[in-house]
């Protein structure tokens, strides 16, 4: 079995050949603004434009916990916004990462993956502002992507 590939870089620039899925985890409250997203944002408009609208038209779709969007933002990238952290700051109820969510919306972003024939990228997805620790996120990863085959990199950012 194929195993993750660590490298130092951007995210947003996703490294080789082929059609790549940007993965990354969004919150449950329609919150855009902080982390990773703002670079995404800086590089397309198309991700956070779709995301604030499935948040709001949510009682018509499938928005939640779990869920995934994926939005096309050239020839041969997608951005899989996936919804796995509930809330936005730790609280009384502990970290916002929401691990069973962020395994699920991977094995989401495994089937597209898979009927596009991409590769997945990713930064330590639900590390950041969620709270997450990556030795739970990793696994998941492993599981849902690598196990069926889908190459998947994992950026560091810095130098």
């Amino acid at each position: 079995m194929a195993a993750i590939e660590y490298v130092r870089g951007d995210a947003t620039a996703p490294q080789g050949k082929g059609k790549k899925i940007i993965a990354h985890v969004c919150n449950d409250l329609g919150g855009w603004g902080k982390g990773f997203v703002l670079a995404v944002s800086r590089r397309w408009p198309e991700p956070e434009a779709a995301y604030r609208r499935w948040h709001r038209e949510r009682a018509r779709n499938d928005f939640g916990l779990g869920a995934v969007q994926i939005v096309q933002v050239s020839r041969y990238v997608w951005v899989a916004n996936m919804v796995g952290q509930r809330g936005m700051r730790p609280g009384s109820k502990g970290v916002p990462v929401r691990y069973e969510a962020i395994g699920a919306a991977l094995g989401e972003v495994a089937a597209s993956a898979a009927e596009l024939g991409a590769s997945v990228h990713m930064p330590r997805i639900g590390c950041g502002l969620a709270g997450g620790r990556w030795e739970r996120i990793e696994p998941l990863i492993t599981e849902r992507l690598v196990a069926r085959g889908i190459p998947v990199t994992v950026y560091d950012h810095g130098d």
